[in-house]
């Protein structure tokens, strides 16, 4: 069944690039940046999204796909995040997915759930950047032994401001975000 939405998500990627409609694009990251750097932060608004000290950058991923909303009848309800994970700013190397958890799994198996300790909103018409810690990792690869997620330089992704047709719509906006990965230092 993620395998379906997942196809669906790129399905509807691909039909707003096509279209002109296609978010825009994450900066392009430094010359020379290995991805090993935490991300620049903006002080002191997201100083609370700091990884904690003892921990360092393992990965970071491109992501871009749909925030689910569900209508309740007087708002819209965030049900899950339902995206694709790339190596890069362009979109290209797919390396896993995003979703309900909140989940984040490789290509190769490995798996990782955190939960939300603290947000930070630089951008109103975004959704928030997050500090996140690890619940529980599964399985050898990219995610092995993650211990935070920051999600950062967000695009899109807010629930609607109409209210929806009926109650039970589903609403899938657009978004794309950084994660950067962190572990502990050996």
């Amino acid at each position: 069944m993620r395998y379906m939405k997942v196809k669906r998500v790129i399905r509807l990627v691909v039909l707003l690039a096509v279209a002109g409609l296609a978010l825009p694009s994450i900066p392009a990251a430094r010359a020379g940046d290995n991805n090993n750097h935490a991300p620049d932060l903006p002080s002191p608004l997201c100083d609370n999204i700091e990884a904690p000290l003892g921990n360092r950058v393992a990965s970071h991923v491109y992501a871009v796909g749909v925030q689910l909303y569900r209508w309740n009848g007087t708002s819209w309800v965030f049900v899950e995040p339902v995206a694709t994970l790339f190596a890069d700013a362009n979109y290209h190397k797919k390396v896993g997915i995003h979703y309900a958890g909140p989940t984040w799994e490789s290509n190769s198996g490995s798996k990782v759930v955190a939960t939300r300790l603290a947000s930070c909103s630089p951008d109103p018409t975004a959704i928030p950047w997050l500090l996140l810690q690890t619940v529980s990792t599964d399985g050898p690869g990219m995610f092995n032994s993650v211990t935070y997620i920051q999600r950062v330089n967000t695009k899109g992704g807010l629930a609607p401001t109409a209210p929806g047709v009926s109650i039970g719509a589903v609403a899938e906006v657009p978004y794309a975000a950084e994660y950067y990965f962190y572990r502990a230092k050996d």
